[in-house]
């Protein structure tokens, strides 16, 4: 009998599914197999424009990407992306303060950031809290 998925995003049996840009191949790794092993649907690319391809495709419940990615700047992608699904929510990691993305006005309910370094609980804790199912 296979496992039953956990109830996410609001619907029995799917997995969140999750666009996650970052350049890093290492960095791209760790985040797609730690969303993974917590039984989500991801997407990795390396950079925004694969991004955007990728959101023109297909509908996703988080964006997770990288500040610094070439191509198109993560803000950037996140507010095309959110042009057409306008209740996307995104998470940035970056290594950079949380200062720049909060003065170009991004920050809300629904855009988070995580300092990198940052550890795996920190990440799946994260992700959890911003899904449409858990989101107050």
């Amino acid at each position: 009998m296979a496992p039953v998925r956990k109830r996410q995003c609001g619907m029995l049996n799917k997995m969140a599914r999750i666009l996650v840009a970052e350049d890093d191949d290492s960095m791209r790794e760790f985040l797609s197999e730690a969303l993974d092993r917590n039984d989500h649907d991801v997407t990795a690319v390396r950079n925004g424009k694969e991004a955007m391809a990728r959101i023109g495709d297909d509908e996703f419940d988080l964006l997770l990407a990288d500040v610094d990615i070439p191509g198109l700047d993560g803000i950037s992608l996140a507010r095309r992306a959110r042009d057409g699904q306008s209740d996307l929510p995104v998470l940035f990691v970056t290594g950079y303060a949380n200062k720049v993305i909060n003065e170009d006005g991004l920050l809300s309910e629904d855009v988070r950031v995580l300092s990198k370094p940052f550890g795996l609980q920190d990440l799946i804790r994260t992700v959890k809290r911003m899904l449409p199912a858990n989101r107050a």
